[in-house]
């Protein structure tokens, strides 16, 4: 049965969503709060990748958190303040932070990863969207000392038990595979089934790909209200017009937690500000591979001659102002790792920012409310809104299709808080 269905959210899970459900059949208009090509997902390092696959809240990361935080240049900042929805997160951010926890939660996170691997593979075939860069050249994770050097080849061995491939390299194995950059580090481990994109070839190619399949897309429209009549929505209200349709989707980010509040459903997030600016490539010293450099936690990808770098995880609520001090500690850190990189400060205006969606536990929420069932939810992804866009996209259309779901989804849950 074809149905009419509203997606609230123009960023790459909604227009991932937007494409399943116009593959089969449904008449789709997407309601972006701005434009499309501007959101979160617009500065995405763009890196797929199923080697992530350990979820933010891990034991010993609030400790770590903690001593960041006197840090004005570290990877990660919680601007204190008495709000109750900070607290409740954090509150539950601590309930997730255990081994029992994470390792209910590691498979999950594969399988999904794995799923959506696949369907950009799928996605490269499909002569009607344009060549987005898919480039299957792994990932690296790149680090200078030993203790957390035992950490990534821990993860390396969990990686291998869940059939994920990873490769463990000293220097000089990773100087034969980066022969012109030489990272000045001590090691690091190869994610060889990882994978990289450019983000806004991928975001412009899917609009165009929709537009021609006559997706109406709203922009500049923030949904104002939410219609209900008893187990059901009836419509959402814009400042223009009030849209109607058999099924909805909300798939606006961080923004996802103040609607579904509107249904009375809870949906605890907060908003992780990360940074990225880009530089010229290094002819002489070409990056060739992806990689995470890893106590800095800055991201490197080549794109197309240049370099983005990226970095930083900021819970200071709905504030989209660059900081500055958060962006120097990525300038800094990156030629400690990459020598021939002597990267200058960027000027504000070239410095990318945007709210990464992150619950309490590190998994989406994707899946259909039980209280309204005409209401799916796809958010929550924090860093990995690329990453994970295609298996959300298939997975929420999946379930406005009554489809068999192409993974278990169970820990996904939309309603799990």
């Amino acid at each position: 049965m074809k149905k009419k269905v509203i997606i609230i959210g123009g960023g790459v899970i909604g227009l991932c969503t937007a494409y399943y459900l116009t593959k089969e059949g449904h008449e789709v208009t997407i309601v972006e709060r701005d434009t499309v090509l501007e959101g979160c997902s617009f500065g995405n390092a763009g890196m797929i990748v199923p080697s992530h696959f350990v979820p933010l809240a891990t034991p010993g990361v609030i400790g770590q958190g903690l001593r960041w935080m006197l840090n004005a240049e570290s990877p990660f900042y919680v601007r204190p303040r008495l709000n109750r929805q900070l607290l409740n997160w954090g509150w539950q951010f601590y309930r997730a932070a255990t081994h029992k926890k994470v390792n209910q939660a590691m498979p999950h996170l594969r399988n999904i990863g794995l799923l959506s691997r696949q369907l950009y593979q799928d996605m490269k075939q499909d002569e009607a969207l344009a060549n987005f860069g898919l480039e299957s050249s792994g990932l690296m994770m790149l680090y200078k000392t030993e203790k957390v050097g035992e950490e990534e080849i821990e993860v390396a061995h969990q990686a291998n038990k869940l059939g994920i491939e990873t490769q463990i390299l000293n220097r000089e194995e990773l100087h034969a595979i980066e022969t012109d950059a030489k990272p000045d580090v001590l090691g690091g481990v190869l994610y060889p089934g990882d994978a990289y994109l450019l983000p806004q070839v991928l975001l412009q190619s899917l609009v165009n790909y929709l537009k021609d399949q006559q997706v109406k897309i709203i922009e500049n429209s923030p949904v104002e209200d939410i219609q209900l009549n008893g187990s059901s929505v009836l419509g959402v209200k814009t400042a223009n017009e009030t849209l109607q349709a058999d099924e909805y989707v909300i798939a606006s980010g961080i923004w996802s937690t103040t609607l579904a509040k509107k249904l009375k459903v809870r949906l605890p997030m907060q908003a992780g500000k990360g940074y990225s600016f880009m530089v010229q490539d290094n002819p002489e010293h070409k990056i060739k591979t992806p990689s995470i450099l890893c106590e800095a936690k800055v991201s490197v990808t080549p794109m197309q001659g240049q370099v983005r770098f990226g970095g930083t995880m900021e819970i200071t609520g709905y504030d989209e102002s660059i900081n500055l001090r958060r962006v120097k500690g990525i300038a800094k850190a990156i030629p400690e790792y990459l020598p021939s990189y002597q990267v200058a400060m960027p000027d504000q205006s070239q410095v990318w920012r945007g709210l990464r969606p992150c619950s309490p536990d590190g998994l989406p929420y994707i899946g259909r409310l039980s209280k309204l069932p005409n209401v799916h939810i796809a958010a929550g992804h924090a860093m990995m809104g690329v990453s994970l866009a295609p298996a959300t996209g298939k997975l929420i259309a999946e379930s406005i299709g009554n489809q068999k779901f192409s993974i278990e989804v169970e820990a996904f849950g939309v309603e799990r808080y």
